[in-house]
């Protein structure tokens, strides 16, 4: 499965006599043979970066009742974003309006007293509702329902299709900051022996310094002194040794490349991998027991940062 960003844009045209042809483009926009009224509708979809899926919606009033299946195509198709649809109409072409004749207008004023007098609550016309009446010889405004529906439609797979481009684009910059960390961990590896070897020693040197100063030498038998300071020469071993660190950060490494290859819905998994990361890199540099340690480690936490905020964009 392809690996999809949150962050993507779409744009659609179509119109009620026939549907709309996708072009697949990041900014695609389609259009159909004119209407005889010239009417027509365009779905825009933005995507951004989000925790969870988060819908907004600027619809028409006129267009209000299809917010519930534009939900469901929503949902069906996008996990994690913050997605907005937009949805603008034209229903009139750009000729000049015809001049509104009396009979018309007598017409649409008994219409408009009949129904509030039925219905008082019910809402006057406006000059641009009465405008569109007339000039559609009384008939009632065109439907665009279906129209802003395949629109829609379209609109996602558009969509879909710029998101997985943009993924493309994230998986090869997170690969690289992989090898860039695996590369790192390699550095780190030979020089282990070397620093245990050498912090040991400077150990065992102090070791004997306290104990000359003290003058416990002159009471506890030697051999005890011995045993006591290799005992301690090896828990000090131990604790500056960063071997099983950098075995679990190649470990998270090969998971997260393994998720980039297989794909999907794999954003949440890599965020707890890239803390799990940030947490290998900070215990090596608190027990780096040298500058060359050191080093390696505010490196691989800049990668990681790196990483993590390319990460922020992945579905």
């Amino acid at each position: 499965m392809p690996v999809y960003s949150m962050t993507g844009y779409a744009s659609v045209s179509s119109q009620p006599t026939a549907p709309s042809e996708n072009t697949g483009s990041p900014n695609a926009t389609s259009s159909a043979a004119a209407s005889p009224s010239g009417a027509s509708v365009t779905v825009e979809l933005r995507s951004v970066n989000g925790r969870f899926l988060d819908l907004g919606f600027r619809i028409p009033e006129d267009l209000r009742g299809l917010e519930p299946a534009l939900r469901e195509l929503l949902t069906a198709k996008l996990k994690r974003g913050k997605v907005e649809l937009r949805i603008n109409t034209q229903r009139e072409s750009e000729g000049n309006w015809p001049q509104p004749q009396s009979d018309q207008l007598n017409k649409l004023a008994r219409l408009e007293g009949t129904v509030q007098n039925w219905l008082p609550k019910a809402q006057p016309l406006t000059v641009h509702e009465a405008l569109i009446w007339c000039k559609g010889g009384g008939s009632a405004p065109e439907k665009l329902d279906e129209a802003a529906l395949e629109a829609a439609r379209q609109c996602v797979t558009g969509l879909l299709e710029a998101r997985e481009r943009e993924g493309e684009k994230l998986v090869a910059i997170l690969m690289e900051r992989i090898e860039h960390l695996r590369t790192l961990a390699d550095a780190a590896e030979p020089m282990l022996p070397a620093i245990v070897q050498r912090q040991q020693q400077r150990f065992l040197e102090r070791w004997q310094e306290a104990l000359a100063s003290t003058g416990a030498a002159q009471t506890i038998p030697e051999e005890n002194l011995r045993e006591r300071a290799l005992n301690e020469a090896a828990a000090y071993a131990i604790r500056i040794d960063v071997a099983e660190e950098l075995a679990r950060l190649r470990a998270h490494l090969e998971e997260i490349a393994r998720l980039l290859k297989k794909g999907g819905e794999i954003g949440k998994r890599l965020d707890f991998l890239i803390q799990e990361l940030h947490r290998e890199a900070n215990t090596l540099g608190s027990k780096a027991a040298a500058l060359e340690l050191t080093n390696i480690s505010v490196e691989m936490k800049v990668a990681v940062e790196q990483l993590r905020e390319q990460v922020q964009n992945i579905e």
